[in-house]
């Protein structure tokens, strides 16, 4: 990350029109409803109703139960451009699900729901996104064009963005471009994440049993011991970035979970490993995969035990496209301070769903700067203490807003 230091940037209120700050209180009270009641991916219920009964109050035409509890917005511009023959359609995407976490926070709006937390700012994505389809469907004499307006479910797992697609939400009528934000708290307030290219990291993810053959601990010549082929292939697996990927790309090889043996003078039958894939370029697409198992393979047979490798391929690369991405930074530039509100090398070997939505449609995410140290609001995502400062949540209504006009118009 090109910033450091989580102190936030002054925000300039008057850079939000007067119509989106007259419902700071709403986005607000809509944020906290639904971070007191979280729900698991594909499981949104009671938010989907939530959202739901909000677009039936504004009259707004929407479609429910895609992909299980995803919601599709539609609003339509009438306002008169050279283009209104030929009208464009732009998407905006919002996920709704949170974690299995225990939540830590004292405040008011703590999870109501034991073990299920709003720890990743879904909650706050949702209340941007219903506060745009509010703020437009009063102003549609703005814009011209059609808006997507996206509620996707299962963002953390094991992914609603895919099966949306799949579903047609893209279709009918057809979407030129998509964009979406990420309340990030990896970045501090009044500022925005956004770059060309790739953002965020494929998601690949690997479970292998090393089956050798167990005995006692004093007679290792009976036994192939399972331990010792995994170490060896624990080391091994941090060979491929360092020997195999070009140094100028970016990868990351992690073993995250070693499981073996049951007493201290044991040699293990068995051992059971995990761990994740990470890259940007997608040319890298199956290479891990095939590159794990010749190494697995080989150090198995070396020392005459087998193995069983189940090998999954999540999420693809967040690559934005380079006109959307100097779309959204063309007037975010217009509600942060700039040049510091603007960071531009904002990587992260994260993962999201959003990319199924990119590689369909040109389109850009970005970061939006949530975090404030000042406010004790600077945990990291995914934290039971995770919580963000809601200025933030003005801000992202404000460049979704400016992004229609300028896209539609």
């Amino acid at each position: 990350m090109a910033s450091t230091s989580l102190s936030p940037l002054p925000v300039d209120i008057s850079r939000i029109r007067p119509a989106i700050q007259a419902l700071q209180a709403q986005i607000i009270d809509w944020r906290r409803y639904l971070h007191q009641r979280p729900e698991l991916g594909f499981r949104e219920e009671i938010t989907a109703k939530f959202i739901t009964k909000k677009l039936q109050e504004w009259g707004i035409v929407h479609q429910t139960e895609i992909a299980k509890t995803g919601i599709v917005a539609i609003i339509k511009g009438t306002k008169a451009t050279s283009a209104t023959q030929n009208p464009k359609v732009l998407a905006i995407r919002a996920d709704m699900d949170a974690l299995p976490i225990q939540e830590e926070n004292d405040v008011p709006y703590k999870s109501l729901h034991d073990g299920v937390m709003h720890a990743c700012g879904h909650d706050g994505h949702t209340a941007i996104a219903l506060a745009t389809a509010y703020y437009l469907s009063q102003h549609q004499d703005q814009f011209a064009g059609t808006v997507k307006i996206i509620f996707q479910p299962a963002e953390e797992g094991p992914g609603g963005a895919k099966p949306m697609v799949e579903a047609g939400v893209l279709q009918n009528p057809d979407v030129d471009a998509i964009i979406g934000l990420h309340l990030w708290n990896n970045l501090p307030l009044g500022t925005v994440g956004v770059r060309s290219g790739a953002l965020m990291a494929a998601v690949e993810i690997f479970n292998c049993t090393i089956l050798g053959k167990g005995g006692h601990g004093a007679m290792p010549h009976q036994t192939v011991d399972s331990i010792v082929v995994a170490a060896q292939i624990v080391n091994a697996l941090q060979t491929i970035v360092a020997r195999n990927i070009d140094p100028i790309e970016s990868a990351v090889v992690t073993v995250g979970e070693l499981h073996a043996g049951t007493a201290h003078n044991v040699i293990a039958d068995t051992a059971r490993m995990s761990g994740t894939v990470r890259y940007f370029n997608p040319s890298l697409d199956g290479y891990f995969k095939k590159r794990i198992e010749q190494i697995i393979a080989g150090i198995c047979q070396s020392y005459g035990a087998n193995y069983e490798l189940n090998y999954y391929s999540l999420y693809p690369p967040v690559i934005n496209d380079g006109q959307i991405a100097d779309l959204v930074r063309s007037v975010a530039v217009d509600v942060v301070e700039t040049p510091v509100g603007i960071v531009p090398e904002c990587q992260t070997m994260g993962g999201e769903d959003m990319s199924f939505f990119l590689q369909a449609v040109p389109g850009c995410y970005f970061f939006l700067g949530s975090a404030n140290t000042e406010k004790n609001l600077a945990y990291p995502h995914h934290h039971p203490r995770f919580n963000f400062d809601e200025t933030a949540l003005l801000m992202g209504v404000e460049i979704f807003a400016r992004c229609v006009e300028k896209f539609c118009n």
